[in-house]
């Protein structure tokens, strides 16, 4: 009884601790506007590297390849292009797998280092960097910026308030476009649009991404990673004790002062600057510790190195660092985490998934269904009759030629003519009748294994072959 109650009080104290660390905490509700500084630095620079990554997708609608657009979803058409590979509906499946490569890419890299899509791939951040780096050419340094939304309307802040968002709308519409440029002609897109000849769905698109560009980017900026975003919440769920985050060291910084002066004998490194809470882009202060706001950017640590530079003390007050190490203890390497090993698994079986589609991608798509009723047909003069309902979809970008024979099975030919001269579109699917008959005597059972086999009359040779039945009378 003694133990349950002394575990009691320990739990409470955890709880207790727990709350106690969570009052420091400091989590922006839309109450403020963030208006983050910006300083030099290699995180900052990685953070330039993944900007610039998403130049291509601003870029990409626009190359062509091989006669037509690179990347194209083209929907009413059900091709995917890409560069010279056509998906097809048919090929479906493999967009499964690229969704569970990218979840397991997410879901592995959290694991190991945080919330790294977060702080430097997330479409939202990119795309509110690029915003607020705007706002600090046009209006100024954080101080300035402050002092102008808090001063009275003039006509030098209406002049740089209607410049700053010219360019934000002008950033949304060019968003919007180039994603409806994906599943049409981008340059016909482009002339529908300036003609105001674009469909309806067209125009919808765009009103979408320029609104939810320009109100995320613009104006919610961190409240969307706060209360809009899944991927905020379970990659912060995600984490463990292993893995490396942005980790103020309290023992080297406490207690906080100047390094310089009288009674600073006993201070630690954090001088109490709060430049690290000036330069997160969520107005986090990393020294109380992990919080929900945190997308691991490491905009704090450059900007603790930079002060640390200054007062002559060693850089990685705050650093990458798991709560392991923080704690004395040795961080196990990677291939001995169960979670990392199983993520990885997982990538490694959709990469091998994804590469064998990719390769094995056949030129005619083909199916052949035995007709149910009836299954059989016995003609006047004994011969037994079967019919198939075949579909062949020809994925080559050119109309072939092609002929179709029976193999495997003695006896059993295609009525009539219907097997010779058989014309595919591209990409178009062409359903077409045959009938196969065979002497009674030829057939060895009720259901005789079979082959059809088209094979094109013109080169390049394309043969696809589809395994069936021969259906006849039961015998006694």
């Amino acid at each position: 009884m003694q133990q349950g109650v002394d575990m009691q009080e320990q739990e409470q104290v955890n709880i207790d601790e727990l709350y106690a660390d969570a009052r420091h905490w400091h989590v922006n509700t839309g109450g403020e506007t963030i208006h983050a500084m910006r300083v030099p630095g290699r995180f900052r620079n990685f953070k330039w590297f993944a900007s610039c990554l998403w130049l291509l997708y601003l870029i990409a609608p626009y190359i062509r390849w091989e006669g037509h657009q690179a990347i194209l979803f083209n929907i009413p058409e059900r091709q995917f292009h890409l560069f010279s590979i056509t998906l097809w509906p048919q090929d479906i499946w493999m967009l499964s797998l690229v969704l569970i490569l990218l979840a397991m890419t997410l879901f592995g890299v959290t694991a190991v280092a945080g919330r790294v899509w977060c702080g430097y791939f997330c479409f939202q951040t990119i795309w509110t960097d690029w915003f607020t780096w705007l706002e600090e050419k046009i209006e100024g340094t954080p101080v300035q910026r402050r002092k102008l939304d808090a001063a009275p309307w003039s006509l030098r802040k209406i002049r740089l308030k209607l410049f700053k968002h010219t360019l934000w709308l002008l950033i949304s519409i060019l968003t919007g476009v180039t994603f409806a440029a994906y599943f049409t002609d981008a340059f016909e897109l482009w002339h529908s649009y300036l003609t105001f000849n674009a469909p309806q769905v067209a125009w919808v698109v765009v009103a979408v991404f320029v609104f939810g560009t320009y109100v995320f980017a613009g104006f919610m900026r961190e409240q969307v990673c706060f209360w809009l975003c899944p991927y905020a919440r379970i990659q912060s769920v995600m984490v463990d004790k292993d893995t490396v985050l942005p980790t103020y060291d309290e023992g080297r910084g406490e207690p906080r002062g100047k390094v310089r002066g009288k009674g600073s004998e006993g201070r630690g490194d954090c001088i109490d600057c709060r430049l690290c809470v000036g330069v997160c882009p969520t107005g986090v202060d990393i020294r109380e510790g992990m919080q929900e706001g945190c997308i691991t950017c490491g905009m704090c640590i450059d900007a603790c190195d930079s002060i640390m530079d200054k007062v002559n003390r060693p850089r990685g007050l705050i650093r990458y660092a798991s709560e392991k190490e923080m704690a004395g203890e040795v961080l196990p390497p990677l291939f001995r985490r169960p979670r990392v090993i199983a993520y990885s698994t997982i990538f490694l079986l959709a990469v091998g998934g994804i590469v064998y589609g990719l390769t094995h991608i056949p030129p005619v798509e083909l199916s052949v269904v035995h007709a149910r009723q009836p299954l059989y047909i016995q003609m006047s003069n004994g011969m037994i009759e079967n019919k198939y309902t075949i579909k062949a979809l020809n994925k080559t970008s050119a109309d072939r030629h092609f002929q179709l024979r029976v193999e495997g099975a003695p006896g059993v030919h295609i009525v009539g003519d219907a097997g010779a001269g058989i014309v595919l579109e591209s990409g178009k699917m062409v359903p077409f009748h045959v009938f196969l008959a065979a002497e009674p005597a030829a057939l060895k059972g009720e259901k005789m294994p079979l082959r059809l086999v088209l094979e094109s009359i013109e080169p390049p040779a394309i043969r696809m072959e589809y395994d069936s039945v021969f259906i006849g009378p039961a015998r006694h």
